[in-house]
């Protein structure tokens, strides 16, 4: 499960486009929290902390632990407005969320024994269909990640997402089929006799040529 991400921030009295440039003007980036039945809460968060934590990995899967003024509200980071010109954050949407709380999310796939793979070691390819899949799973539950063994697969195999092991309670969105995660391309035999094949031709043009 991702760690929670603890994160301090400030209530904004006010709402709107000129407050949200004075929170940006003071180092601050305007924010909203909302969800689970509630009010949206406007908070500015310092913008030195936020843009660290969007530049890591996993900032739309961890879990933050959001305290403003003093009261604390866990949420999901769900959207980001980046400048267009500088990818800076400009504005971040936050999802209350609590233990009933089911949510979507991509996970990043983690391909395991890629060194002692039997179709990468006899000259195969990994070709990674997905490098992320989407899922369903509890708020309070999101996998860091989703792990592949590779550690049996040949070459001229497919992995599909059934033969993955997901944990409890974490379903992918697509129910329709058996997609392809990742395959082992098999080794190609041909690319040397193709080059001596376009070379002989050139020879050949010359000769005739002569």
């Amino acid at each position: 499960m991702s760690d929670t991400i603890e994160l301090s921030a400030a209530l904004r009295d006010r709402v709107g486009k000129g407050s949200a440039r004075a929170s940006r003007r003071e180092g601050q980036v305007p924010a909203v929290i909302y969800g689970d039945k509630k009010p949206p809460l406007s908070i500015s968060v310092e913008s030195k902390i936020l843009e660290r934590l969007f530049n890591q990995s996993g900032f739309f899967t961890h879990i933050f632990e959001i305290d403003v003024d003093g009261k604390k509200h866990r949420a999901l980071a769900r959207d980001a407005q980046l400048h267009p010109v500088k990818d800076t954050v400009m504005h971040v949407d936050f999802l209350r969320v609590s233990a009933r709380t089911q949510v979507t999310v991509e996970i990043p796939v983690v391909f395991l024994n890629e060194d002692t793979c039997p179709g990468i070691k006899t000259g195969g390819v990994l070709n990674i269909v997905r490098r992320a899949i989407e899922v369903t799973c509890p708020a309070n539950a999101i996998p860091e990640s989703i792990e592949l063994d590779l550690g049996a697969v040949q070459a001229g195999e497919s992995v599909h997402i059934s033969a993955v092991t997901l944990p409890d309670g974490v379903v992918p969105t697509i129910t329709d089929r058996d997609f392809t995660v990742c395959s082992i391309a098999a080794p190609s035999g041909g690319g040397g006799g193709e080059a001596e094949e376009a070379e002989t031709g050139e020879d050949a043009e010359k000769d005739a040529e002569s």
